[in-house]
């Protein structure tokens, strides 16, 4: 008989002033199995998780563990109780080996007191091998991909023998040969008789991993369905309350004139040698360029250097008609909208209210955001613009006044593209623009940057999802050690292509093949 090792009753979280992330919510995860958590931004996954993970107090209800009811004071509390999270923000230390950060924090001890490194790495080498885990435990960590990094992150769990893992969107920076390499190892470690529970705005990925899938909705438990007798569609309309077009009407358009232009464009220079570059390539009037690669291989680096926020040298830079070179970051701005990955730090203040996000920019360079021949703000404007951007993007909050920190990580991205995408710029650079968003927002972002590009805009979009890059590109280049190794049509490019090109540098239409480790950190 199976049973429940974990059960959420009547759970309830509300935050000030009336904002209900959970609403009263029932579901059991039965022991052995992947269960998985999918929702729109601000449907309540997360804060279930951490619910359980004991980073966040409940206002009503109860969770029950093993049959007992708990009420974890901290991430160390659930952590010593069995259950462990590994977040989207991946910590570890770059500098210490693999073997160093899985015992980090809890070191295995001589007679002495002293760290008993020998058997630190003897023990994390057999924890590794016996879930199946693909790594070195020698490797450097700052030297692995993210996939393998991720599992340096399962491995610190298992060493601390968590029987219930949370994992909050594994795939989301994973190439598409890293990921049913993760889920082979996700499904060893059920049948080992650990409980997995998955958060992801993948539904294919979720019907293609899970036992079962529960449906959260405005923080209420809409359903709870086995992965066998459901589907996207299914999914997709029990999220948002309406069917939902999964695959993207991109119309052929002729291109236009050039609007993007660099040559020789380097960055991280020292000596001889540059981290980045050199790049060459043009983006033209109604085109989106997708940006590809395995995180860390110059794709962040480039939309900066193009932006100004790093250091760069280049033969040409400009748009349209405009030298970039010589300009800062706001004279860069006056030509260009730009979406960064990292939404918290760079894309937005989270301290602030969301019209004050708004503004960003626009109070600078849009006409009609100052008053008194520039010298005050005028707010009234930018309330306006924030409520149109609210309605038009779905931004869930209590209003233009709450703070963007308040918000979900999903609704947070709406904020900062609603900003960028309402500027009038030839150039639009898009850095991730629908990570940790929901499949109907998705739909919705897609659609708007379609409507970009037939409006005559240069559209560049960096996305470690090559679905994503296939729907809305017209073209698509490969990043690999910060040089591009494949400029490609999109309607010939395939997912093993683009995936072979990102872990191994090469154009897989002319060279031969040759096995890599680069998914795994294994040691040759």
């Amino acid at each position: 008989m199976v049973v429940a090792v974990v059960s959420f009753v009547d759970v309830t979280k509300v935050y000030p002033p009336a904002v209900r992330a959970l609403d009263q919510v029932t579901v059991a995860i039965d022991g052995g199995e992947i269960h998985a958590f999918v929702g729109e931004n601000g449907a309540g996954k997360s804060t279930l998780m951490k619910v359980l993970n004991g980073e966040i107090r409940p206002d009503a209800g109860r969770v029950e563990v093993f049959g007992s009811e708990v009420s974890y004071r901290s991430a160390r509390d659930a952590m010593a109780a069995g259950i462990g999270m590994v977040h989207q923000e991946i910590l570890l230390v770059d500098q210490l080996t693999v073997w160093e950060n899985v015992v980090l924090g809890n070191e295995p001890t001589t007679r002495f007191g002293l760290v008993d490194r020998a058997r630190g790495r003897r023990e994390v080498a057999t924890t590794i091998a016996t879930a199946g885990l693909s790594l070195d435990v020698d490797a450097i960590v700052g030297t692995l991909t993210v996939g393998a990094r991720q599992k340096v992150e399962i491995a610190k769990l298992l060493f601390r023998d968590v029987r219930i893992l949370i994992l909050d969107e594994p795939t989301a920076v994973l190439t598409p040969q890293e990921i049913p390499e993760l889920f082979d190892e996700l499904r060893r470690l059920r049948d080992d008789g650990r409980t997995i529970c998955f958060i992801s705005h993948h539904l294919d990925e979720v019907i293609e991993l899970a036992d079962r899938i529960t449906v959260l909705r405005d923080g209420a438990h809409i359903a709870t369905v086995a992965a066998s007798s459901t589907s996207v569609a299914e999914l997709a309309r029990l999220m948002v309350e309406r069917d939902v077009l999964l695959t993207t009407q991109r119309t052929p358009l002729e291109r236009g004139a050039p609007v993007l232009r660099v040559r020789g464009l380097e960055a991280g220079i020292t000596g001889s040698s540059a981290r980045l570059g050199p790049i060459d390539l043009t983006v033209h009037q109604r085109e989106v360029l997708g940006v590809a690669g395995v995180e860390g291989n110059g794709q962040h680096d480039f939309v900066e250097a193009l932006v100004g926020v790093v250091a760069c040298q280049a033969m040409e830079l400009g748009v349209d008609e405009v030298d970039l070179r010589p300009l800062s970051i706001l004279g860069r701005r006056r030509h260009l909208a730009f979406v960064p990955s990292d939404r918290r730090t760079q894309g937005g203040a989270l301290a602030a209210p969301i019209v004050d996000n708004v503004a960003m920019t626009h109070h600078r360079l849009t006409a009609g955001f100052s008053a008194m021949r520039g010298w005050l703000f005028d707010r009234s404007r930018a309330t306006d613009l924030a409520a149109q951007l609210r309605h038009d993007f779905d931004i869930t909050s209590t209003s233009v006044e709450a703070t963007l920190g308040s918000l979900s990580g999903g609704n947070q991205q709406k904020v900062v593209l609603g900003r960028e995408m309402s500027m009038d710029r030839p150039l639009v650079v898009l850095d991730q623009p629908t990570r940790g968003v929901d499949v109907g927002s998705i739909e919705e972002i897609h659609r708007r940057i379609l409507g970009l590009r037939a409006d005559g805009k240069a559209v560049l979009v960096v996305s470690a999802d090559l679905d994503e890059l296939l729907r809305l590109g017209d073209r698509i280049v490969v990043m690999f050690r910060g040089r591009l190794v494949l400029d490609i049509d999109a309607a010939d490019a395939t997912l093993e292509l683009l995936g072979r090109a990102m872990l191994e540098g090469v154009d897989g239409r002319t060279a031969p093949r040759a096995p890599s480790t680069a998914s795994t950190g294994v040691s040759p």
